[in-house]
């Protein structure tokens, strides 16, 4: 439900410094649709990034609402710590496929596994555009680079790894589909656990060719969005009918896995409801009577 005390304007950020036709800065527009419609206000949020052109899209959203930009590859761990924290806050964490899928995997895994609430999007273009367009570990071994150099690996698919990872709510989407990719993002603010989204966002730069599986003509082509039928039964169905696209050349979009039962960190830690910075010192601090009846019964 839409605030009434907030405009479309309250969600706008600065100026978008990306390359002209980015698909990261569609990301940048459903998502202030998404909290505008969701009426989420910009001082509920805290947007969490890393490194790469994608970690530089909290800037161009929501200007009232809080940011940290942390190193490459450390945005999961830095947001766990910031949920712990304030746990008030709803977390939205804003990585790249390099950021996530390599230097960050290890932070990635042990997030899933710990069901951290948030909302993670991965906006997946298959290149390392900060610095010119070399592979990332989400390429493509049938898709060469401009100068004809081909992925010498199996792409690392984000969703499936997720699926595996028994994450509760997993989705892919297409910066060219903006009505799905705002449904999506809604479902996933209202999740309750971790929600991965895999953006499909084409490097209009370096990765935009006619040769390239994640070129927007490629991708408008084959981007076979599931019908509006819910998600799969389980993540082993879910994971087969991924691949059993890829392996035709198509690229399935859609909320694939949910799952609104799983414990979360919070919960599984019973951690406080109140942000830490609220708690005054008495009350961390016991009393010396309550110290010196603590500590007799370990004597």
């Amino acid at each position: 439900m839409q605030s009434p005390s907030l405009s479309k304007n309250d969600y706008k950020g600065s100026p978008s410094t990306l390359c002209t036709g980015c698909g990261h800065d569609l990301i940048s527009n459903q998502i202030s649709n998404a909290c505008f419609n969701l009426g989420i206000h910009p001082f509920e949020v805290a947007k969490m990034s890393g490194i790469g052109c994608s970690s530089k899209l909290p800037a161009y959203f929501m200007s009232q609402s809080f940011a940290f930009n942390s190193m490459h590859g450390r945005m999961a761990p830095v947001t766990t710590g910031a949920k712990l924290a304030n746990p008030q806050l709803k977390m939205l964490g804003i990585s790249g496929d390099g950021d996530t899928a390599s230097i960050g995997i290890g932070g990635f895994v042990h997030l899933i596994k710990r069901n951290l609430p948030m909302v993670y999007l991965v906006a997946n273009n298959g290149v390392y555009g900060l610095t010119k367009g070399q592979f990332s570990p989400t390429a493509d071994p049938r898709s060469p680079r401009k100068n004809g150099e081909i992925f010498l690996f199996e792409t690392l698919d984000v969703c499936t790894l997720s699926l595996e990872l028994g994450c509760g709510f997993v989705a892919r989407s297409f910066v060219g589909n903006p009505s799905q990719l705002s449904m999506i993002l809604q479902k996933a603010f209202q999740h309750n656990g971790t929600a991965i989204i895999d953006i499909l966002s084409p490097c209009i730069t370096f990765n935009n060719h006619d040769e390239s599986m994640k070129s927007y003509s490629y991708l408008k082509a084959h981007e076979v969005p599931m019908k509006e039928v819910g998600p799969f039964a389980d993540p082993l169905a879910a994971t087969a009918e991924i691949r059993k696209a890829y392996k035709s050349g198509e690229v399935l979009t859609g909320i694939f896995y949910e799952n609104t039962e799983a414990a979360t960190l919070l919960e599984k830690l019973n951690a406080p409801t109140r942000p830490l910075a609220s708690y005054r010192e008495t009350d961390l601090r016991p009393s010396r009577e309550t110290f010196e009846t603590m500590m007799a019964e370990y004597m």
